[in-house]
């Protein structure tokens, strides 16, 4: 019996998901003026490539090597912090771009390839399994990414940027972040990220409201959940003076239970509604206060970080 008749199930799949996705999975190189760095990339349209934000964080040059022995210079495209997703473009050919799947029909337990550069060992492959979804990672600028893909491939210092693929060889995640052994953590490609990437691809930056609140999740009484319809809502805890919703007369211990109509049950949910097309409009916010709703008139403006 030859290697070929040896492969059962799992190894057959992983060999073809390697085959198909590695030759698109670039080892980054990065200088800054504080020295360098490295990370992975995959291509996804002829000539752009996306990886994590933090990989190319303040770089002044980028580099790209292949795995056919391919090395091209790229640029940084844009860059979007809070969902830690960046596009680079090639200053050269690239190999053919990998199919873009959808992170929202993924299962726990579902199998799943993460390939990528970790340690400096370009056109590395470990295999694992989907170990949780839903969870939410923190960013530098103090807000979350949501929807995040929790994984038990192996995943090292390196492999951030890189390729999480399914079984049939499609990019359902961006490797971000290392949590702990066996504990690997990947930003989804789902509409919200598809949407941030076509931005980013299309003007550099992605533009987001604010409101100058900050608030935590909370569980309403339940005289309060069947008013609204939900068992959680977010707590205001603090304002900033003078932002939209201070200006609006938010106060800390206001549980806000709806922007325009749209429910909001958690900070995430508030983060959700914070679109550009929020910016600059009038819209109501709904917030319990003392167990009577209240309806608060702002009007967004644009975040700007730094």
């Amino acid at each position: 019996m030859d290697d070929g008749e040896a492969l059962d199930a799992y190894s057959t799949i992983v060999v073809r998901v390697a085959e198909t996705v590695l030759p698109a999975v670039a080892a980054v190189s990065v200088r800054t003026a504080g020295g360098a760095g490295a990370g992975s990339a995959t291509v996804i349209r002829e000539g752009l490539l996306l990886t994590s934000a933090h990989v190319v964080a303040g770089a002044r040059e980028v580099g790209l090597a292949f795995g056919d022995g391919t090395s091209v210079e790229a640029e940084v495209v844009g860059s979007d912090v809070l969902s830690d997703l960046a596009v680079l473009r090639a200053r050269g050919r690239t190999p053919d771009p990998v199919p873009l799947g959808d992170a929202a029909r993924l299962r726990v337990g579902q199998l799943v390839v993460a390939l990528g550069n970790p340690r400096g060992l370009a056109g590395s492959v470990t295999a694992g399994i989907v170990s949780a979804l839903g969870r939410s990672l923190p960013t530098a600028s103090g807000r979350v990414i949501d929807e995040v893909i929790q994984t038990d491939a192996a995943l090292n210092p390196g492999n951030s940027g890189g390729a999480l693929a399914d079984s049939a060889g499609r990019l359902v995640g961006v490797n971000t972040a290392v949590a702990g052994v066996g504990l690997g953590l990947a930003v989804p490609i789902n509409a919200t990220t598809l949407e941030i990437i076509d931005t980013l691809a299309a003007v550099g930056r992605v533009r987001r409201a604010w409101l100058g609140v900050a608030g935590a999740k909370t569980p309403l009484t339940p005289e309060a959940a069947a008013k609204v319809g939900s068992a959680t809502g977010m707590q205001v805890m603090s304002t900033v003076p003078g932002s939209p919703a201070g200006l609006a007369g938010a106060r800390p211990g206001d549980i806000v239970l709806s922007i325009d109509g749209t429910p909001v049950f958690d900070p995430t949910g508030l983060q959700r509604v914070m679109v550009e097309a929020a910016i600059g409009r009038r819209m109501e916010m709904t917030v319990l206060r003392n167990g009577a709703l209240i309806d608060l008139v702002l009007e967004p403006e644009e975040l700007r970080l730094g």
